[in-house]
């Protein structure tokens, strides 16, 4: 590498030009995060506004609570034990359900794609459950199992259950045959298969139906603690729905909000951390960009001159 390129190579990017202008970078981490808190305080800057003022263009805000209204039943909320015991409990319920879903529903899904005795015997039982919405099932968890907590975690589960199961079975069937078909060349018995080949390279379809699966079980438990449920997040929300607690409604939601949000994140940097062998082709949140670096072109060398052959009857 020539001293030029060393010296180009120390220097930031040049920005793109389009259209003869420059684009801005997109900011670094710190701004990034000041980008995101700011989106944040606009969203809830419009809502106290809308609500303070009693605007009522088409949409009803005057109907709504403000924002300093939600912020002062937040904190008598959280000086309570009230609180605390209903958080608890939809944390239970909604990690029992889902982890014995993720567990039921990666074996299912891999059964069902590697054994044509298991598609035939398990596929259309899975296929006709499916379509149904794992609230409809409140009234035969409340008749089938004994207890009402017993019932909501049925409903997590089920939830959870089926979207596991449906993105499992697709990423497994989506396997390159040429990966199984090299390990088998080695010697390799099904369960090696099992764990080196099938298992690592269905793990990002896998970790996609954690994710939806995790979000539908929030959704799930919710309603059934809204139904059937004696304290929870669900059982509070509706609670004060019923004596026109406004305030308290919004605090249910919120809550709701953040656990969701923190429960999905943590399934997200799971999956990450797992399949961290894998290829980083696309954006990830959090993810360094791959330095770039600039290699000077080099210059061929010309071939050797040689001279030109001269027919013997043309020599002097």
């Amino acid at each position: 590498m020539t001293r030029d390129a060393r010296e180009a190579d120390r220097l930031p990017p040049p920005r793109p030009r389009r259209a003869g202008r420059f684009v801005p970078r997109y900011p670094r981490r710190y701004g990034r995060f000041a980008l995101r808190l700011a989106s944040l305080a606009a969203a809830l800057g419009a809502w106290q506004l809308l609500t303070g003022l009693d605007v009522d263009l088409w949409l009803r805000f005057s109907q709504f609570p403000t924002v300093a209204d939600v912020a002062r039943a937040f904190a008598d909320r959280l000086s309570g034990p009230d609180y605390w015991t209903d958080l608890g409990d939809s944390l239970t319920r909604i990690l029992t359900g889902f982890l014995l879903a993720a567990v039921l529903g990666v074996a299912t899904g891999v059964l069902v794609a590697r054994s044509r005795l298991a598609e035939d015997l398990l596929g259309p039982l899975v296929e006709v459950i499916r379509p149904i919405p794992a609230i409809a099932l409140v009234p035969v968890a409340i008749l089938l199992l004994p207890s009402d907590e017993q019932g909501i975690v049925f409903i997590t589960f089920t939830a959870a259950f089926f979207p596991v199961l449906v993105s499992t079975r697709h990423a497994v069937r989506a396997l390159t045959p040429v990966w199984e078909e090299a390990v088998r060349t080695m010697g390799a018995g099904r369960l090696r298969i099992l764990g080196s080949v099938v298992l690592p390279g269905a793990l990002p379809g896998i970790f996609g139906g954690l994710s939806v699966g995790l979000g539908v079980s929030w959704i799930c438990v919710i309603s059934a603690e809204m139904i059937s449920g004696q304290y929870g997040v669900g059982y509070r929300t509706w609670q004060d729905y019923t004596i026109v607690n406004y305030p308290g409604v919004f605090v249910g939601m919120v809550t709701i909000g953040v656990l969701g949000w923190i429960t999905s994140t943590a399934v997200e940097i799971l999956g990450r951390r797992l399949t961290r062998w894998l290829p980083r082709t696309s954006y990830v949140p959090g993810a360094r960009a791959p330095r770039r670096i600039s290699v000077a072109p080099t210059a061929v060398p010309a071939a050797p001159a040689t001279e030109k052959e001269v027919p013997h009857d043309q020599l002097v």
